[in-house]
C-alpha cells in the first residue's frame, strides 16, 4: 500500500513539522493559509493533512495521531488519480477557478477571471451548515486562494469567522499578501520555502526526464516543480528559446520597434513569462562566463543578469508582464 501523503512531503520539515505536531495534540487548526511558491509541496501537504483527518484508523491524539494509515478506505479516496483533478472522497472538496463547469455551480458562464461566489455557495455554504458525510472530518482545500473573487471571498469569510463542527479550510497561495486582510487574519499561516535543486532533479528523475535534461532543468527551476514540469516541456522550451533570442536581438536593434514587439509577446504569454525571464537570465550568465574566459571583462552580460533577476522580483510582485518587459529591455540596452 502506498505511505501517507505527508509522509512523502519532501524538503519542508518545518511546515510538516507543525502539521504533524498539531495533529498529534488535536489541536489542528479551522482555517491554514499555505504560503510558498507554486510547484513546492502545498498541495501535497494539504492533501495529507485532510487524509489525516478523514482517516478511520488514526487515534484522535497521542501516538500515531500525527498521521494517517494510508490503507483504510477513506484515505485510498483521498489521493487524486492520474487523470483526475479532484480526489473522490466526498469529504475533501477542492476549490480551484474553471474546475466545475458552469451548470455544476449554478452559474451560465465559466470562471475566466477568478474563483466565483457561485463556486462559494454551491460547494462550501451549502454543505458547511451539516456534519461531514463520512463522520471524522471535512477539508476544503482552495487552490491558488489569491484567485477568489470579492464576492468569493467575502462569502467564504462568513465560514471562516463561524465554522461548523469538524470544517477545516486549507488555502494554498504563492501570493498570500494579496489576499484579504481579514480572511489572513482567521487562518494560520504555514510557509512553504523553495526545493532545493537536489530535490528537484530527483523528482525530475523519478518522473522519467532524462539525467541530463533533468539536470539543466533542475538548476533553472527555481526550487519550483511547476516550473520545472513547464522548463522539461518540449513545446515550452521551443517557445521559451523563440523568446530569449527575440528579446536579444532586440537589444542589438535600432529604435523601440522590436522591444515593443518582445513586450507585446510578453503580455501574450504573462503565465510563461517569469520562465522566459530566467532563460534569458541563464543566457546572459552563459555569455558572461564565455566573455571571461575569452580574456573579457564580462561586465556587459552581468549588469544585465542583474537587471533581469530585478525584474523577475517586479513579475513576482504582480507588475504587468508588459510594462516588465519593455522598461527590462530599454534598460539592458544600456547596460
Amino acid at each position: 500500500m502506498p505511505p501517507a501523503i505527508l509522509a512523502t512531503l519532501l524538503a519542508q520539515d518545518t511546515a510538516k513539522a507543525t502539521l504533524m505536531r498539531a495533529l498529534e495534540r488535536a489541536r489542528v487548526h479551522h482555517a491554514y493559509l499555505f504560503d510558498g511558491p507554486e510547484g513546492v509541496g502545498k498541495e501535497l501537504a494539504a492533501l495529507g493533512l485532510a487524509q489525516a483527518l478523514v482517516c478511520e484508523r488514526r487515534p484522535e491524539s497521542g501516538v500515531g495521531a500525527d498521521r494517517a494509515c494510508g490503507e483504510c478506505s477513506a484515505c485510498t479516496r483521498v489521493a487524486i488519480r492520474p487523470g483526475s483533478a479532484r480526489p473522490l472522497h466526498p469529504d475533501v472538496v477542492i476549490l480551484e477557478r474553471g474546475l466545475y463547469s458552469p451548470e455544476q455551480i449554478g452559474r451560465r458562464t465559466p470562471e475566466t477571471q477568478d474563483l466565483s461566489i457561485d463556486q462559494i455557495r454551491t460547494l462550501v455554504l451549502a454543505r458547511a451548515a451539516f456534519p461531514p458525510h463520512e463522520g471524522r472530518a471535512r477539508v476544503f482545500i482552495v487552490r491558488r486562494a489569491e484567485e477568489l473573487s470579492t464576492g468569493g471571498a467575502n462569502a467564504l469569510l462568513k465560514t471562516l469567522e463561524e465554522p461548523g463542527d469538524r470544517t477545516h479550510f486549507i488555502l494554498l497561495s504563492a501570493r498570500a499578501d494579496s489576499l484579504l486582510p481579514t480572511i489572513r487574519s482567521r487562518t494560520q499561516r504555514v510557509r512553504f520555502g523553495r526545493l532545493p535543486d537536489a530535490i528537484v532533479l530527483q523528482l525530475l528523475t523519478l518522473g522519467g526526464t532524462p539525467a541530463a535534461q533533468a539536470a539543466a532543468v533542475s538548476r533553472l527551476a527555481h526550487g519550483s516543480m511547476e516550473e520545472a514540469a513547464m522548463l522539461a516541456d518540449p513545446e515550452a522550451t521551443a517557445e521559451r528559446e523563440a523568446f530569449v533570442t527575440k528579446a536579444l536581438v532586440a537589444l542589438e536593434t535600432k529604435g523601440l520597434g522590436r522591444i515593443l514587439e518582445v513586450a507585446e509577446d510578453a503580455k501574450k504569454q504573462k503565465d510563461a513569462l517569469d520562465l522566459h525571464l530566467l532563460a534569458l537570465a541563464h543566457r546572459l550568465a552563459e555569455d558572461a562566463c564565455r566573455d571571461v574566459r575569452a580574456g573579457s571583462s564580462g561586465v556587459s552580460a552581468a549588469n544585465r543578469y542583474q537587471l533581469v533577476l530585478g525584474a523577475l522580483g517586479q513579475l513576482r510582485g504582480n507588475a504587468a508582464a508588459q510594462l516588465v518587459a519593455e522598461s527590462l529591455l530599454i534598460r539592458m540596452r544600456g547596460a
